[in-house]
């Protein structure tokens, strides 16, 4: 069974099923969707709860005996399996179709796992989840969508706004779930039930966005050179350190490095994606840059990068913010060939 977060608390009020797996990039609505499972755990007995982490060297008859294994002062037990990589392996993967065939009567468990990759919802393993869980799936909401998520939002604590002040409060976000989230619950504290003006939103969010990191990559893989420039500026801002800023732009100008020399060896772009560990959104973002770049050009960038690291450590000398400024704005000028 397949859900939607929205459609979950009138699942889990009908009652709990034996497996849930949570999959997917939206931090938030991830974290929302497992703390509902976990409060309607307790409240219908479920009192025990272990946490199982499979990171690499993780033990995967645990899960068996996890589930297997009560307390003396519990009869009922959530098993909270986390699996940050979304990869299991083949032990995993073999272990995860075993339990779904035995599932105890007396255990919800609960699997957490970050967005896959179409390989990883083809498999074996979470095929046998699908088959015997509820499935829900948390992706990220789109940015002309979120007006209309953080209107359903607002409507939650009985108040309201219109399409402009909807609209300003998405792009004042920058996308951002859980900064969008922040601004709803400040709403709520701040104005009583019922419409809200958009001078009221616009005092109360002010010039105070979480600009976020990747968002500023994004922008440069986008080839969007105000947007980069405007997120760099709300970063100053913020107070956020240079070399984190550094950190997300190098990854993903090595990134490009890596699939543009691939792609020199085999002329296949989806492997040498798939190679390079891109998925998802970041992957269409990706597409977009490899058409602009050559790899003479990406390894140009990564030497201003490492020019960029020189300034910040007190190495070279310059202003670390006009270095990163540039080196974001000539990445996102890149034309194609």
């Amino acid at each position: 069974m397949k859900l939607s977060g929205e459609d979950l608390s009138h699942h889990l009020a009908q009652g709990l099923a034996p497996l849930y797996v949570i999959h997917g990039e939206a931090l938030l609505l991830a974290i929302e969707a497992a703390d509902a499972i976990r409060a309607a755990a307790r409240a219908d007995g479920y009192i025990e709860r272990e946490v199982l982490i499979a990171e690499p060297g993780f033990k995967w008859a645990e899960l068996r005996h996890s589930a297997q294994s009560l307390s003396l002062f519990s009869t009922r037990k959530l098993v909270d399996l986390r699996i940050p990589s979304g990869k299991p392996g083949v032990e995993g993967a073999q272990a995860l179709q075993d339990y779904c065939q035995k599932l105890n009567v007396d255990t919800v468990t609960l699997v957490s796992l970050p967005r896959l990759d179409k390989t990883a919802l083809g498999s074996k393993w979470f095929s046998a989840l699908s088959a015997q869980g509820v499935i829900i799936a948390t992706e990220e909401i789109a940015l002309n969508a979120l007006p209309t998520w953080i209107a359903s939002r607002l409507k939650r604590q009985n108040q309201s706004a219109d399409a402009d002040t909807l609209a300003f409060l998405a792009e004042r976000v920058e996308g951002n779930l859980l900064a969008a989230y922040q601004e709803i619950q400040k709403l709520a504290l701040l104005f009583p039930a019922g419409p809200l003006s958009f001078e009221q939103v616009k005092d109360s969010v002010m010039d105070v966005a979480r600009y976020d990191v990747f968002k500023l990559s994004e922008a440069m893989l986008a080839g969007d050179v105000a947007r980069y420039a405007h997120i760099l500026d709300g970063l100053r801002v913020e107070g956020t350190a240079a070399v984190l800023i550094l950190w997300a732009l190098a990854e993903d100008i090595r990134t490009l490095s890596k699939v543009l020399r691939a792609m020199q060896d085999s002329g296949n772009l989806s492997s040498a994606l798939r190679d390079a560990r891109v998925w998802g959104v970041r992957q269409k973002l990706v597409e977009r840059a490899v058409r602009r770049f050559s790899p003479a050009i990406a390894e140009r960038a990564l030497r201003q990068a490492a020019h960029v690291d020189k300034v910040i450590k007190g190495l070279r000398r310059g202003n670390v913010w006009d270095e990163l400024l540039q080196l974001g704005v000539r990445c996102a000028n890149v034309k194609a060939a």
